[in-house]
């Protein structure tokens, strides 16, 4: 390759001329409209926040709230508002200052009287009956300051609460009986765990009530949205929350999946060993989350946090935690919005580790910085249509639900790293293949099994909580579906009252009402193999899936199954110890270590790492255990004439003429940018705000321009001439 530095060009200051643009707030972007990055905010607008997508949203219902907004709106940005549902600085409501009445017994209350809280008098709320209304006061703020959607964040009661004043009247009036103390039963801690589903999916739908009231006063059209953990990171932290019902709530548009380092480093078990899984458990996560609204017409942002919530680890620690979570979203093709980080000033103005004496507390390094807003910048066009996996077997799935999250406390808890989950993905998605986990509730829309050949089932941990899965389910089966039924029938909270063993319903299990449905018995002698049910059938492996993550002959007895399940759907049994995945022009690419032993796999073409801050041009990429890559291809970047391909800055073309092109440039002052151009012909000179640039270097071989300078406080014009 051929390398010419501009500094041969002989720029002269005098050759540039000055563009005429009003740059004091950055240029409109046509595709803003699109929405396809946000991020969010508790702070007025500041350099440190100005990432330029399209959205802010800002966080917080006070009443500072209209003069925060309106910072961001002079700086271009579409305005979005979150606020918690379960916490925030909400002592009005407490108080009595709302309504009159004290509300302090509405405080998630654990069994020794300690009250949930963020410290001071910020407490996880058992909403009653006004909590809702007392939220849309705030959020008519919210609306009257022009916020074009709200999010409702973390709608979160916890495994260990159920004893407040409060919760015991909510479980008289919706059971009818008298309060149990959770912890008394596994019937106990099955009914608080829906009384605590339903007390926010009923706070939640007060807020959408209103709003869309709102809207039909206003002839607006505001959004409503949920920003919440997915249904894995709940059920392992013991956390209950409405998940999958929300989607079918009136006036809810969708969610936000918050997924980052904080959910996805919780350690799990695999073949014994209890460890972090960064990105495997991140693929499970997203996976979940993006099957909350698949089929359903709503929409998804996946939340990637350049740090976490813990402020002890290093730059290192984030940043290889950061892209491992980050190539974990991007392996789910239909989702192409995204947050691209929650509370920017921490991470662009932040000082890690906390742990360490203040004076050795490190600033972000310039390389990250650049690298951030490089991958920032390029989320912007995930939106592709031409999708192709290269990996192992695909079109499986692990159905899901979210009674995951009933089981988890006193007296008796399901596997505490979620073994009966994890035992059922894990071997899979370590060999390769894409394992989908699959939300059971929704398996009653239409269509919303097709793509799907092969399924795992337990009712370990969970339980469906209406029979009415069943009957689409067996459908599914009859025409050529393949279930995989991993179950001994010995969970203790089989005993709980429920419809498999209320009313007119006489089973021990809710497996045998699928069975029925199915038209099947399995006996004995038929374990492990295939029982025919119409063009598919069911393989029956009495054992609990949690075995299955101790590795040995227990992971063997489950992938046998699963090759089995796999040729009798048809399909082919393929194991690689890699992930790959094209985006249109871009690719998705992950090394996986405890996999096979097979060759590493090499990929060969011209490549632009955009993890590397330097986007040099790769000829080979080694997918060795526990890499993690985000590739642009160019070979597959098919624009013609001087195109923008990556940059570390949002760069809009203001001016395009023969021997003239002008982009205006903004980004997090202070920090490096870099803009990779595919460009036919060198250009005489370049000028960032009318002064040369000798930071110039230009491909030949390639086609390409990298032109490097520093981000500023305001947006700043490069200019090229030819």
């Amino acid at each position: 390759m051929q390398f010419y530095s501009q500094c041969l060009f002989g720029l002269m200051a005098s050759t540039l001329p000055l563009i005429a643009a009003d740059t004091s707030w950055f240029a409109k972007d046509p595709d803003q409209l699109l929405e396809r990055t946000c991020f969010q905010t508790g702070s007025a607008y500041s350099g440190n926040g100005n990432l330029r997508s399209d959205v802010a949203i800002v966080y917080g219902i006070d009443k500072g709230l209209p003069g925060r907004i309106e910072t961001w709106r002079d700086h271009g940005y579409r305005i979005h508002v979150m606020t918690g549902v379960s916490w925030g600085e909400y002592q009005d409501y407490l108080y009595g200052r709302f309504d009159g009445t004290n509300r302090e017994d509405e405080a998630q209350t654990e069994r020794s009287g300690k009250k949930v809280g963020h410290g001071g008098d910020v407490y996880y709320m058992c909403p009653g009956e006004n909590y809702g209304k007392f939220l849309c006061v705030g959020v008519q703020r919210a609306l009257d300051a022009g916020a074009e959607a709200i999010h409702l964040e973390e709608p979160e009661f916890w495994v260990k609460s159920g004893y407040s004043e409060g919760f015991k009247r909510e479980w008289r009036k919706y059971y009818r009986e008298e309060w149990q103390a959770p912890h008394s039963s596994p019937d106990a801690q099955w009914r608080a765990s829906k009384l605590k589903y339903y007390l926010y999916r009923r706070a939640l739908q007060q807020v959408f009530d209103y709003v869309q009231d709102y809207n039909k006063k206003s002839g607006r059209h505001v959004r409503c949205y949920v920003p919440t953990h997915s249904l894995i990171s709940y059920s392992t932290w013991r956390i209950v929350s409405p998940e999958s019902s929300l989607a079918q709530l009136n006036g809810c548009d969708g969610y936000i999946a918050q997924v980052w380092t904080g959910t996805a480093r919780t350690p799990n078990v695999y073949r014994g060993v209890r460890k972090e899984r960064t990105f495997e458990t991140a693929f499970l996560e997203y996976a979940v989350m993006q099957n909350l609204v698949r089929s359903t017409g709503r929409n998804v942002w996946y939340l990637n946090d350049p740090i976490e919530d813990n402020p002890d680890h290093d730059w290192h620690d984030y940043r290889v935690n950061w892209e491992s979570t980050l190539v974990a979203s991007l392996f789910q093709p239909e989702v192409s919005h995204y947050e691209v980080a929650p509370w920017p000033e921490r991470v662009f103005g932040g000082h890690y580790p906390h742990n360490v004496k203040k004076e050795d507390r490190k600033a972000m390094p310039p390389e990250y910085a650049t690298e951030l807003q490089t991958v920032i910048n390029s989320l912007n066009d995930m939106n592709q249509k031409q999708v192709e996996w290269d990996s192992g077997t695909t079109g499986m799935g692990v159905l899901v639900g979210d009674s995951l999250m009933f089981e988890r406390g006193e007296p008796v808890s399901s596997d505490e790293h979620l073994g009966h989950i994890h035992g059922m993905t894990l071997p899979l998605l370590k060999r390769g293949m894409p394992v989908t986990p699959v939300q059971l509730e929704n398996v009653t829309i239409s269509n919303y099994l097709s793509g799907f050949r092969v399924l795992t089932l337990t009712y370990e941990g969970m339980k469906p909580l209406t029979p009415d899965v069943h009957a689409p389910l067996a459908d599914w089966v009859k025409k050529g579906g393949i279930l995989l039924v991993c179950d001994d029938d010995k969970d203790p909270y089989l005993t709980v009252r429920d419809w498999w063993n209320t009313g007119n319903m006489h089973y021990t299990t809710p497996r045998e009402h699928l069975f029925e449905q199915l038209g099947i018995t399995v006996s004995s002698e038929n374990l492990g193999k295939l029982t025919p049910v119409g063009k598919g059938g069911v393989i029956w492996l009495k054992e609990n899936p949690v075995a299955f993550t101790t590795g040995g002959e227990s992971e063997k007895q489950f992938i046998q199954a699963a090759k089995l399940a796999v040729s009798k759907a048809g399909l082919t049994w393929k194991e690689t110890n890699y992930l790959k995945l094209r985006r249109g022009p871009y690719i998705v690419a992950a090394g996986l270590d405890e996999s096979t032993s097979d060759p590493v796999r090499t990929l060969r073409g011209r490549f632009i790492n955009l993890f590397d801050s330097e986007l040099k041009v790769k000829e080979s990429i080694d997918l060795t255990p526990g890499s993690r890559y985000f590739l642009l291809n160019l070979k597959e970047h098919k624009e013609k004439g001087p195109t923008v391909l990556a940059s570390a800055c949002k760069a809009l073309k203001i001016k395009s003429e023969k021997q003239n092109l002008s982009y205006v440039c903004d980004g997090v002052p202070n920090t490096p940018a870099v803009v990779l151009f595919r460009m036919p012909k060198a250009p005489t000179a370049v000028a960032i705000d009318s002064q040369p640039l000798t930071t110039v270097n230009y491909d030949q071989e390639n086609h390409l321009l990298w032109v490097h300078f520093k981000n500023a406080d305001k947006p700043q014009t490069l200019t090229l001439l030819f």
